[in-house]
């Protein structure tokens, strides 16, 4: 599970950047890098990702939240991009505005962002040192706000977007909600693109005093929705391992061959059909598959 989360955290976090990678194209080039062929942009932004991804996972418990830290993020995050070479693991040198990459290829600025240089080192300054003296703030909302007022502050000049998604899972690991690796919060985000750059724009456009209800429930809303499916994910394997053999098989071939029938079921796996007919309907009750249409059209789907 952790592993296909990874996966998935990774495509989706630089495809809501602008990458075109899907995650088949993400899990392959990730069991075969090769320094020395990462040459297009989308592959270096996807092998940086997984690299830091990778080191937040297995180090959050050393990692405290700094300004110096966060640089070293960002470094390892533009690692392999050439492009990026003269600012990664500093501070923006000019200004920057947040983008949306819309599907035609053209790009809408969503909001203005901090300026670069006194400002950008202070609003961060001010940020880490809130964080770090807040002892009330219930730890996913100070998650929310940090990493809102990090994207508001856009304090690097590239890479602002997939670093911020980084800090939400090193501020959850931190805290104990370990189960964040075993989903992806990144897909999660990439699925309501739209709702999340809509927020962000909403609550930008009163800054600097601005009402950030809405993108603390937006926040919350997503951990909710992932946690919601890897509990169901639990579930479905707790009653998986007390199948019989042929219950497995069948339902492993319900969930690669969705629409399929009784009959197929029972021709393709070798197992007479008056059991096919039989163990279909437990695992209905068991809310593990669910059934279609009526008579000769019936068929199957997971549920």
């Amino acid at each position: 599970m952790k592993s296909i989360a990874t996966v998935r955290s990774v495509g989706a976090s630089t495809r809501i950047e602008g990458s075109k990678m899907s995650n088949e194209e993400v899990e392959v080039l990730l069991k075969e890098i090769d320094i020395t062929k990462i040459e297009d942009r989308d592959s270096q932004e996807v092998v940086g990702y997984f690299e830091t991804f990778d080191l937040v996972s297995d180090s959050y418990n050393d990692m405290s939240i700094k300004e110096n830290r966060l640089k070293n993020l960002h470094k390892i995050l533009l690692k392999h991009s050439e492009k990026d070479d003269w600012h990664k693991g500093y501070y923006k040198q000019h200004s920057n505005a947040v983008e949306a990459q819309l599907p035609d290829g053209t790009k809408q600025i969503i909001f203005k962002t901090t300026d670069a240089g006194f400002p950008t080192e202070d609003a961060m300054r001010q940020l880490i040192d809130w964080y770090k003296k807040d002892k009330e703030t219930h730890p996913l909302v100070k998650n929310a706000l940090f990493v809102y007022d990090f994207v508001s502050i856009h304090p690097f000049q590239n890479g602002n977007g997939r670093l911020s998604r980084l800090i939400s899972s090193l501020l959850l690991l931190k805290h104990g909600y370990k189960w964040i690796q075993y989903v992806s919060f990144e897909h999660e985000i990439e699925n309501k693109k739209a709702e999340y750059y809509r927020v962000l724009r909403n609550c930008q456009s009163q800054r600097p005093n601005e009402n950030v209800t809405e993108w603390v429930k937006f926040f919350l809303g997503a951990l909710n929705n992932i946690q919601q499916q890897l509990m169901k994910k639990l579930e479905f394997n707790g009653v998986e391992t007390k199948l019989s053999p042929r219950e497995k098989s069948i339902l492993t071939f319900i969930g690669n061959h969705a629409g399929c029938k009784s009959g197929e079921i029972a021709k393709r796996l070798g197992i007479p059909s008056p059991t096919v007919k039989r163990i279909l309907p437990e695992l209905i009750v068991k809310n593990l598959i669910e059934r279609h249409g009526i008579g000769p059209g019936t068929n199957y789907s997971i549920k």
